[in-house]
C-alpha cells in the first residue's frame, strides 16, 4: 500500500485531487474532518476545550460546536496555540494508528493508495515520515484567485486566507513531489493526476468521469 499526504493552498486544485483520487479506488482521509470526529461528547479532548474555551463551544448534545469553537479559538494566534496544544497531541495520535500498516489477511483486500489531505500541513509535519510521499498541488496566487471568486468566494475573504497560508514555494519545499495546477482545463490536471499515478504503478480503471475544479 501506498500512502501519501496531500497538501496545496486555497482554490489549487488539492480537494479536486483527492476527489478524483478516491474515484480511482483510494482511501481518503480529510483531517480537518478526522479532527472533528475526535469530539465525541463526554471525551478528554471536549472537557480539556471546555475547560480552555468555555461551556458556550457546545451544542445541544454535549458535542463541540465548530463555529463557536472557531470563533473563540481564531480570535488570536495564541488562542489558536492553546487548541492545537489540546488537540494535536490527541489527533497525531490516531492518525498514526490509521496510517501504520497492520499485517493481516485483510490487507490484501484494502486500497493500494491512502490520501490524507492537509489543510494546515505545517501542523502535522512530524508525522509525514509516515508516509510514503507527500504531494503538493500548486497554482499561480491569480489563477487560485480567479478560481475562488468564480466558485462564489468574496475576494476579499480570499485575499485575507490566502494571506495566512505558506508560499506555493514553501509548500513545495514541504513536499517530495509538486503537481503544477496552472491548467484552465480540469482534463489537463486530470491527465497529470494520472501520469503520477502511472509513475508509481497505481494506475487503474476510472470509477468517476466528471471532476469539477475546487
Amino acid at each position: 500500500m501506498t500512502s501519501l499526504f496531500l497538501i496545496g493552498n486555497i482554490a489549487s486544485g488539492k480537494s479536486t485531487a483527492a476527489r478524483y483520487f478516491a474515484c480511482r479506488g483510494a482511501r481518503c482521509i480529510d483531517l480537518d474532518r478526522f479532527a472533528k470526529d475526535l469530539y465525541v461528547p463526554g471525551s478528554d479532548i471536549v472537557n480539556e476545550l471546555v475547560q480552555e474555551f468555555g461551556a458556550e463551544i457546545l451544542d445541544a448534545f454535549g458535542g463541540v460546536d465548530a463555529h463557536q469553537l472557531a470563533s473563540r479559538a481564531f480570535e488570536s494566534p495564541s488562542a489558536t496555540k492553546r487548541l492545537n496544544d489540546i488537540v494535536h497531541p490527541v489527533l497525531k495520535a490516531c492518525l498514526a494508528q490509521v496510517l501504520m500498516p497492520v499485517p493481516c489477511a485483510s490487507m490484501a483486500m484494502e486500497s493500494r493508495l491512502t490520501v490524507v489531505e492537509a489543510s494546515v500541513p505545517e501542523a502535522v509535519r512530524d508525522l509525514f515520515p509516515l508516509v510514503d510521499e507527500v504531494l503538493a498541488i500548486c497554482a499561480p496566487y491569480e489563477i487560485r484567485r480567479q478560481r475562488a471568486i468564480a466558485r462564489g468566494m468574496d475576494p476579499d475573504d480570499f485575499a485575507r486566507r490566502a494571506s495566512r497560508q505558506p508560499s506555493d514555494a514553501a509548500i513545495a519545499a514541504m513536499a517530495t513531489s509538486v503537481i503544477d495546477n496552472s491548467y484552465r482545463d480540469v482534463h489537463e490536471f486530470v491527465d497529470a493526476l494520472d501520469d503520477w499515478l502511472m509513475q508509481r504503478g497505481l494506475s487503474g480503471s476510472l470509477g468517476c468521469s466528471e471532476v469539477a475544479h475546487d
